[in-house]
């Protein structure tokens, strides 16, 4: 692919910097290339917006086992109110970071109360909703909308920064992420570069070669990687094995089929003899409001 010669000034605190916008020539490239993938086929924000929460730290193939389950018994924001939190947890069940569900129901509660039932196409709107972060709200806007935005996960951060050539600040990301969108082409443009993140460009073994960034890459694994440390870029998460990750989980999971006595935590979760992380990880679910207690057993939200 040839080399870019648009270029964006960028400004950050006090500095200011020059930087390549990504080639446009690269649409053409991954246009045709685009991964299958359910979701990309409807337009409908609130379906849009189950599919983002549900990406987030999970992995695609996981999602498409539960994407279409979970939008047949929740098709729309005033489904998903009307039932407990709960019933929402229990239905996303098996995916994981439970904290997203209740952030969802939260959010479709807000859909109603604030915008009759309806999810709004305004970004200030969007990052006002209950969990709804940059990412997200522009996904929906990208891909219900088919706005020109920028939609920046880790992947594209990742490629933005590598693609400069050094770290990035998270205003810098997004305003590069902006501005390299071509007129009226948001939905496939952010498609391609999220495809070209997952795929190629990837944290630990980027195929370079394969890469249509190559000739204009600031970095081409020459050097330290400049997407370690750069915004939006995700670390490494720890095991999960043996994580309060894991205990939580396995709590919550149980709590899918009913009550779980106080007596009976420390062996669902685990850590029959550790009663203080017991004690520890429990509260932070209770302070989140992911599980409820009686005083003698706990249960899900609104059961």
């Amino acid at each position: 692919m040839a080399e870019n010669d648009r270029t964006l000034r960028i400004t950050d605190g006090q500095s200011s910097a020059e930087v390549k916008q990504l080639p446009v020539e690269l649409l053409d490239w991954g246009r045709d290339r685009l991964r299958d993938l359910p979701w990309r086929q409807v337009r409908d924000r609130w379906s849009i917006l189950v599919s983002e929460v549900m990406l987030q730290q999970t992995q695609v193939a996981r999602v498409g086992e539960y994407w279409w389950r979970f939008l047949d018994r929740f098709p729309t924001p005033a489904s998903c109110a009307e039932a407990s939190a709960g019933e929402v947890i229990t239905e996303w069940s098996g995916l994981g970071y439970n904290r997203r569900p209740l952030n969802l129901h939260r959010t479709a509660t807000a859909v109603v109360d604030r915008h009759g039932g309806v999810v709004p196409a305004v970004l200030a709107d969007l990052l006002a909703l209950p969990g709804i972060g940059p990412y997200t709200a522009r996904a929906v806007l990208a891909f219900a909308d088919e706005a020109d935005v920028g939609v920046v996960d880790t992947n594209v951060a990742r490629v933005l920064a590598r693609w400069v050539g050094r770290r990035l600040t998270g205003s810098e990301v997004q305003c590069l992420a902006d501005a390299s969108v071509p007129l009226g082409e948001g939905w496939a443009w952010n498609q391609v570069v999220l495809d070209l993140g997952a795929t190629i460009c990837r944290a630990r073994t980027p195929e370079c070669r394969q890469c249509p960034l190559n000739a204009g890459c600031g970095w081409r694994q020459q050097g330290d990687d400049p997407a370690i440390g750069s915004a939006g870029v995700s670390r490494q998460q720890k095991p999960f094995l043996g994580s309060d990750r894991q205990g939580r989980g396995l709590l919550i999971t149980a709590l899918t089929t009913g009550p779980v006595a106080i007596s009976e935590l420390a062996k669902t979760m685990g850590w029959p003899d550790d009663d203080k992380r017991v004690e520890r990880v429990v509260a932070s679910l209770v302070a989140e409001g992911l599980v409820i207690s009686d005083g003698s057993c706990y249960t899900l939200p609104g059961d």
